[in-house]
């Protein structure tokens, strides 16, 4: 028996190497033992450690509606143990066997996180009892004696590792120190303090704090430019274990605990451990609309369900897309304490290099030629900021930081991206670390349709400016709405500055080719433009093209428009409309043409966010110069409706209902339905197996509601022939 477990104790240290003493720490699980009597040598016979004074008992007013966590505004958390957040005093109690005495007695306190604590680490913290808390610094301080207690007032330093603290208390004896014995009871966590004017992650607004940092639901806005749509996700960072999962993230990351005091240092980690690739992360991205074995991205309906499983099953979760890797960074970010919003790029340049030029090749017919064409514009893209100093950058790059979960592109050899300061963008000091180039690109790339012609030299037909990064948006403080905030990455466009930044991008190594540019000469005296109907799923609508001669030329165009089924990320699944026509265009006038699309045209095809992409080319037959204008656009696809009955008050079962008619000419197979609501439920799922043509599902649940307030429930419904399905309800949940 004592042989097994010898060798267990052996197989569980790391092994020794020449370079450390020590093994690197880099998990906040693991743990060893601190001797209960540490002996400063031989010990006299006679010697009872119960002579000297002892603890009892200790009180850390952990409970939601105690001080400590009103006051850290951690009372939200599903959790019994003590959460408090750094630079900011929190009050503990100790019962001693005795009246503590200053003059005889000595005692102090201990925080150990992980394995090999070190005091210069950081890991290893005493604390010796002062007259004085100083701000910002460790320090303790008695408020109050009584009986045989005393109330003590402890400051965390501002810089404070964030993590698992465990706690024992040291009492001095002549023979050696008396420890209390280990118990998880006390186990501290401390968190980010946006509240607090010393932490990196000091936000001075109130209401902000609130939204960013205590928010636990918000909008994600999807959809494409002219048609901006949006779903409420639940983040969950209050919820039960969830905090225990993001610290489990950082572990995973093998983030040294020295570190993880250090926002930047924690959202670059985060960055590459939220997606798969290179580090089986949280979760496996699948954009190729087939997502057996895993939920289809479309389904989730919010950040606990992926971060529990991963948690559970330390493999990565499947399956998500931008918004997803988006919604679960802001809940790890919210629930460490760092201030973050989920933010969406409308019209966002991709695999680009960071060489500022999407690059659209056209063949003779004036059509792009897909072999050839490898950058592509994303209908949207999501990505988080998160609220910062910038010390290793200089004065003035604070503040929004982009960090992308998503994998993209490779960033120091790993899938990750950020943080990169919002004002370095705006600016173009993309010089400045970390991945500033590829967010500038994303957001002020250019848009360069170029022809091959028969001798083999590329002409090109069109340069638009304008086209990427249109709209920058974000949920709006306190509320459900948007709030733009294109005007935080760039100058407006085709302004002084706006040609300044980018000049300044470019010197700092932007790539911008101009070489072929003298090749460029438009066709200015006609202009093209076209507008798609908006339509519902299922429905016909029609394209509309509009051609203005403003010369005094009789012209003819060759016209051609393609309508192609795209993902959301710009990217084709196939044409499914061809058409010509010849449009004759009289001198100093407008004419326009109409192009119906059925819905059996697209119906089989389409993908999960009902994506259309068109393109409309034109060649002025007697100059031979070519007008190319492109568009996305997506269907309207049907709500959900979620009502509630009875009563809303916490603690009382409640009755929530969704209901949903199929609009689509068809009948719908394997419907999965999700509904979930932070303080309300926890989420549920609902299989049936058909909904037939415009009947109508109703699916009740039964819940009882667990903290007061304004909440929100968040539903979902997916199938293979519909995904993207929505609905949210707000619910005033009353006190009892």
């Amino acid at each position: 028996m004592s042989e097994t477990t010898s060798t267990n104790e052996e197989k569980k240290k790391p092994p020794l190497n020449g370079r450390r003493a020590v093994p690197s720490s880099n998990s906040n699980d693991e743990e060893n033992e601190v001797p209960e009597m540490e002996a400063f040598g031989l010990i006299p016979r006679g010697f009872n450690p119960k002579d000297y004074l002892r603890v009892v008992d200790i009180h850390l007013f952990k409970e939601p509606h105690e001080i400590n966590k009103q006051k850290h505004h951690t009372d939200k958390y599903y959790s019994p143990k003590l959460i408090v957040r750094r630079g900011q005093p929190f009050q503990i109690q100790i019962d001693f066997n005795r009246p503590y005495s200053p003059e005889t007695d000595q005692f102090w306190l201990e925080y150990l996180i992980g394995r090999y604590p070190q005091q210069n680490k950081g890991t290893y913290i005493p604390i010796l009892l002062s007259d004085v808390l100083k701000p910002g610094e460790w320090g303790a301080k008695i408020t109050h004696k009584e009986n045989n207690s005393i109330h003590l007032s402890i400051m965390s330093s501002a810089t404070c590792i964030i993590g698992k603290f465990r706690l024992y208390i040291a009492v001095w004896t002549p023979f050696g120190i008396l420890r209390t014995p280990r118990t998880s009871v006390t186990d501290t966590y401390i968190l980010f303090n946006p509240w607090c004017q010393q932490d990196a992650v000091y936000l001075d607004d109130e209401k902000e704090r609130e939204e960013y940092v205590l928010n636990d639901v918000g909008i994600v806005f999807h959809g494409n430019i002219n048609d901006i749509k949006l779903r409420s996700w639940s983040y969950g960072q209050f919820e039960e274990n969830i905090l225990d999962a993001c610290l489990f993230l950082m572990d995973k990351a093998e983030l040294e605990l020295s570190g993880r005091g250090n926002p930047i240092k924690i959202c670059r980690v985060a960055s590459a451990v939220i997606n798969s690739r290179d580090d089986n992360g949280v979760i496996a991205g699948s954009w190729d609309n087939t997502y057996t074995y895993g939920v289809a991205p479309s389904a989730w309906t919010g950040s606990v369900d992926i971060l529990l499983e991963y948690y559970s099953s330390k493999q990565p979760v499947r399956y998500g897309q931008c918004w997803v890797f988006a919604g679960v960074f802001n809940t790890f970010l919210r629930c460490l304490g760092i201030p973050a919003r989920l933010v969406t790029n409308y019209s966002s340049a991709h695999d680009n290099n960071a060489n500022l030029r999407m690059d659209f090749f056209l063949d003779d017919e004036g059509k792009v030629d897909t072999k050839i064409t490898k950058d592509s514009v994303w209908n949207y893209h999501c990505w988080n900021e998160a609220w910062m100093t910038r010390p290793d950058l200089p004065v003035g790059f604070g503040g929004w930081q982009v960090v992308d979960g998503t994998p993209q592109e490779t960033s120091d050899g790993m899938y990750r991206c950020g943080p990169a300061s919002v004002q370095a963008i705006k600016h173009g000091h993309v010089c400045f670390q970390f991945d500033a180039p590829f967010v500038y690109a994303e957001v002020n790339s250019d848009i360069v349709y170029s022809r091959r012609q028969k001798n083999g030299t590329q002409v090109i037909e069109k340069i638009d400016t304008t086209h990427i990064g249109q709209l920058i948006v974000t949920k709006q403080v306190g509320g459900d709405g948007m709030m733009e905030i294109t005007e935080e990455y760039k100058f407006q466009e085709g302004s002084r500055e706006e040609r300044l930044a980018l000049e300044t991008a470019v010197m700092y190594g932007v790539k911008k080719q101009t070489a072929q540019d003298t090749m460029y000469q438009p066709q200015t005296d006609v202009d093209m433009d076209f507008h798609v109907q908006k339509a519902v799923l299922g429905s016909d609508f029609k394209v509309t093209i509009t051609f203005r001669n403003k010369s005094h030329n009789y012209y003819t165009a060759t016209t051609y428009l393609s309508g192609n089924i795209v993902f959301y990320t710009g990217v084709t699944k196939n044409e499914f409309k061809k058409h010509s026509f010849s449009a004759k265009l009289e001198p100093s006038s407008s004419s326009t043409f109409e192009v119906m699309v059925k819905s059996s045209e697209y119906l089989s095809d389409l993908l999960d966010q009902a994506s259309f992409h068109f393109f409309v080319t034109a060649r002025i037959n007697e100059t031979g110069k070519i007008l190319a204008k492109q568009k996305a656009t997506v269907l309207e696809i049907p709500t959900l409706h979620i009502k509630t009955q009875g009563e809303t008050v916490t603690g009382k079962e409640m009755s929530v209902t969704v209901e949903f008619t199929n609009p689509l000419k068809q009948t719908l197979e394997n419907v999965t339905l999700r509904l979930e609501g932070p303080g309300v439920l926890r989420t549920m799922k609902k299989e049936f197996r058909q909904i037939p043509m415009n009947s109508t599902l109703i699916w009740e649940v039964k819940c009882i509601p667990k903290l007061p307030g304004l909440r929100k429930l968040i539903a979902s419904l997916n199938c293979d022939a519909l995904r993207h399905v929505y609905g949210d309800l707000n619910v005033q949940i009353q006190k009892p």
